[in-house]
C-alpha cells in the first residue's frame, strides 16, 4: 500500500506507522540541489513526537536516512529516497482493534477494504505518523522555493474555541508569521497560546481531545501560475490537503464570510504598489480563477479532534456483531494541532514545487 501525488514531482509515501521503517521517493526533484541536512532536521523535530507536554509520548528521532538520489548532500537526479527507522512501537495496544475498531478512525472501513490484511498497529498506512516522510519531502521542497524566493509559513489559528491573531492576508513579507517556525507552540499571539495550551491541558486530564484550524500563508508566488477549473491552485492544495489525518475542512481567503458579503464588499479592487499590479485587500486568497495573482496564497484548514482517546466509547464487535464498549488504550495526542502545522507547510510546499516545476516545462 503506497499513497502518492504529484504530477512533474511525484511524491510516494509508503510504510506503516508500526513498521520497521516508514519512508518517502521523490521522483523528478530538481537535480544539483543542496540539502541543508541541519535545517531539515530542524524542521523534522517540529512535527515529531514526545517533545513536549501536548503530544504524544511516543518518543521518535525522525531523523532521515538518505539511501538513493543524493551524493553528499547534493541531489544527483535519480529518484531521491529517505528511510525513518521507528524506534518506539508499543505494538501490543492495538490487538484488537480488526475486530472492535476505534470510532472516528479508519478501523473499520480498512477492515472492510482490505479484508483483514491491513496493518493495524498505530493505525498502520492510516496513522498521522506517515507525515513524516512528507515532511522529509516538504522540508527539501521549502528550502528549495526559498532559494526562489517564495516563502511558506503557518500556525495554529484556533484551538477549540480560543483564536490566535489573523494574520494580515496583504502582507507579502509575513515578518511575524515566519517567526512562529521558532517557537514551541506555533501562535503569533503567546497569550493566547498559553490559553490553548490550559485548554489542551484540561481536555486531557479529562481524558479527552480537542481539535483546531491552521492558517498557511504562501508568499513571494508570482502572478500567473496554476491553472482554471479542475486543476487550479484551490483544487491542487485542497486535494494534497486532504491527505493529511484528520484535515476535515479547508477555505481560501476570506472563505465562508464571503458568502455573507455583497459583490462590493467582497472583490478586491486592483492598485499599482511597487511598480507592480496588486489588490488593494485580499478576500480571494491570492488566487482567481485557479491562477496566482501575486498576492499572498492564504487557507485555512479544520483538525478534528484527536479520535484515540482514553474515555470509554460506543463501538461492535465484529466477529459476533453485537455492541460493546471500548477502552482505547496506547500514547496519543491529546490535541493534533500544534503538531499538524508543519505538515500544513510541508504539504503546501510540495503542491507549490509541483507546479512550478510543471510551470517550467520540467
Amino acid at each position: 500500500m503506497a499513497s502518492s501525488f504529484g504530477n512533474s514531482m511525484k511524491v510516494s509515501i509508503f510504510g506503516q506507522s508500526h513498521a520497521k521503517a516508514i519512508g518517502v521517493t521523490i521522483d523528478g526533484f530538481p537535480t544539483g540541489f543542496e540539502i541543508d541536512y541541519e535545517e531539515l532536521d530542524k524542521f523534522m523535530e517540529r512535527r515529531a513526537p514526545g517533545r513536549n507536554a501536548f503530544s504524544t509520548a511516543r518518543k521518535e528521532p525522525d531523523k532521515p536516512e538518505f539511501v538513493t538520489g543524493v551524493l553528499g548532500n547534493v541531489t544527483c537526479g535519480v529518484p531521491v529516497t529517505a528511510l525513518i527507522f521507528n524506534k518506539d512501537q508499543h505494538s501490543k495496544d492495538y490487538e484488537n482493534l480488526k475486530d472492535v475498531p476505534r470510532p472516528g478512525h479508519a478501523d473499520y472501513t480498512a477492515q472492510i477494504k482490505y479484508k483483514g490484511f491491513q496493518d493495524v498497529a498505530g493505525g498502520g498506512h492510516f496513522s498521522g505518523r506517515m507525515m513524516a516522510p512528507v515532511c522529509i519531502a516538504g522540508g527539501m521542497s521549502l528550502q528549495y522555493l526559498k532559494k526562489q524566493g517564495i516563502e511558506i509559513a503557518a500556525h495554529i489559528s484556533s484551538i477549540g474555541n480560543i483564536s490566535d491573531d489573523r494574520i494580515d492576508m496583504t502582507d507579502k513579507v509575513q515578518s511575524e508569521l515566519l517567526k512562529v517556525k521558532d517557537k514551541e507552540f506555533p501562535v503569533i499571539n503567546d497569550a493566547q497560546g498559553e490559553k490553548m495550551q490550559a485548554l489542551i491541558a484540561e481536555v486531557k486530564s479529562e481524558l479527552d481531545s480537542i481539535g483546531g484550524t491552521i492558517e498557511c500563508c504562501i508568499t513571494g508566488l508570482p502572478a500567473g501560475i496554476g491553472g482554471p477549473m479542475f486543476d487550479g491552485i484551490e483544487n491542487r492544495i485542497a486535494a494534497a490537503m486532504f491527505g493529511v489525518p484528520a484535515i476535515k475542512g479547508i477555505e481560501f481567503g476570506n472563505g465562508f464570510e464571503t458568502a455573507t458579503l455583497r459583490g462590493s464588499e467582497n472583490n478586491d479592487s486592483f492598485c499599482i504598489k511597487d511598480n507592480a499590479v496588486a489588490t488593494k485587500t485580499n478576500n480571494h486568497g491570492g488566487i482567481l480563477g485557479g491562477i496566482s495573482s501575486g498576492m499572498p496564497i492564504v487557507f485555512r484548514v479544520a483538525v478534528k479532534p484527536t479520535p484515540s482517546i482514553a474515555k470509554e466509547q460506543d463501538s461492535v464487535r465484529l466477529s459476533t456483531m453485537t455492541e460493546e464498549k471500548l477502552e482505547i488504550k496506547g500514547r496519543h495526542d491529546p490535541c493534533i494541532v500544534p503538531r499538524a502545522v508543519p505538515c500544513i507547510e510541508a504539504v503546501a510546499a510540495l503542491v507549490i514545487m509541483d507546479l512550478l516545476l510543471e510551470e517550467r516545462g520540467c
